[in-house]
């Protein structure tokens, strides 16, 4: 070990970001390993370089004993104190074994340790900053497509979007950059696996927090969201103090829930007004449609609605998505029926799908 190793472990410090204490330490345990294949694995034994020299020194520790019984770990007190008459029993005495050609043996055995464990170091850091990330919205670049699975480049890594992640209608090439939504980060032995999505209701909240100031100043809060990505999502919002949330998160001239909506690739979105209320909340919850009666059987956790005949249809949605999104965003089963029936021709809402159905809805953990 010399200068230019001194160079080298600067110049890893500069490309990989581990710093370069850390990096003498990965190349100390490296060397004792080394020491310990062609030496002895069971002495103990610890290794030291000279942050300016690069200069190696092995030193091995022994514990003073009045009967040796393994000469690799202990020596016996006569023997210690000939070397220093203040040694007692039970103390450890360390000296330098580092045999004269240990720096050639060193170069030839720790470089695929050394490099294993800046790989590790390196998957670990990497890790640790995109797991902080989970919940966010990031900007990356399409790098490749697999059988479906867009490979997004991050900065440091790549995150994968799979096919059930990524929005109905929207199509992507290499190169192309796009706003994602981190889900996950796992650990694998081939480094850390970043999992995100177009899809996630978590996406639409991250985009109104960008875009609405009162919600990042906690002024106005979301209380849930339900989507079904690529065509409709309901969010229900609540203001603390004296706020209208709906035309917050509207803004002048609809203009911030258009900016949400064109990176929705033309989403629609409905905001309604969150409400303690189960009666109230599940109007709004219905909106656009017009609202008669609501009749809450807390037991069975139904909201039973009555709305006027001409707007059955518009209540329930093109495929029961209105009435059906209603129920996921307001957290009720919802039984709805014209005024003019008088019971027998009402529509459960719940009856035209069942859990295995992918509607997601996002709720906001107090």
């Amino acid at each position: 070990m010399n200068k230019a190793f001194i160079e080298a472990i600067e110049a890893l410090e500069a490309e990989k970001g581990i710093s370069k204490e850390e990096l003498f330490e990965l190349v100390e345990g490296a060397l004792v390993s080394a020491y310990k294949k062609d030496y002895g694995a069971n002495q103990k034994v610890s290794a030291y370089i000279d942050r300016e020299s690069g200069d190696i020194s092995i030193y091995a520790s022994v514990q003073i004993v009045e009967v040796v019984e393994d000469e690799s770990t202990e020596m016996s007190i006569q023997e210690a104190q000939e070397i220093d008459p203040d040694f007692e029993v039970g103390n450890e005495f360390d000296f330098i074994v580092t045999p004269k050609d240990f720096t050639r043996i060193a170069a030839q055995n720790v470089k695929n340790t050394i490099m294993q464990k800046i790989k590790e170091t390196e998957r670990e850091m990497v890790y640790n900053e995109y797991i902080d990330k989970v919940g966010t919205i990031m900007i990356g670049t399409v790098q490749r497509e697999n059988r479906g699975t867009l490979y997004v480049n991050l900065g440091k890594s790549d995150g994968i979007l799979p096919i059930k992640e990524q929005t109905p209608g929207e199509t992507y090439y290499p190169g192309d950059r796009i706003r994602v939504y981190v889900m996950d980060v796992k650990k694998t032995t081939k480094g850390p696996q970043i999992f995100l999505s177009r899809s996630h209701p978590g996406l639409v909240k991250q985009l109104f927090y960008r875009e609405v100031p009162e919600l990042e100043d906690g002024l106005v809060e979301i209380k849930s969201i339900a989507r079904e990505a690529g065509s409709r999502t309901k969010i229900a919002v609540y203001a603390l103090d004296d706020i209208d949330p709906i035309g917050a998160c509207v803004g002048t001239r609809f203009t911030r829930v258009q900016n949400v909506v064109d990176e929705l690739t033309n989403e629609k979105i409905d905001i309604l007004e969150w409400s303690e209320d189960p009666e109230e909340f599940i109007k709004n919850a219905l909106s656009p449609a017009k609202v008669e009666t609501v009749e809450i059987d807390e037991e069975e956790q139904i909201a039973r609605v009555t709305v006027p005949e001409y707007q059955l249809s518009l209540a329930i949605g093109k495929s029961g998505q209105n009435v059906r999104l209603a129920a996921k965003v307001s957290g009720w089963k919802i039984d709805i029926k014209s005024a003019s029936d008088e019971g027998s021709k009402e529509l459960e809402a719940f009856e035209e799908y069942d859990d295995s159905d992918e509607i997601e809805i996002f709720e906001i953990e107090e």
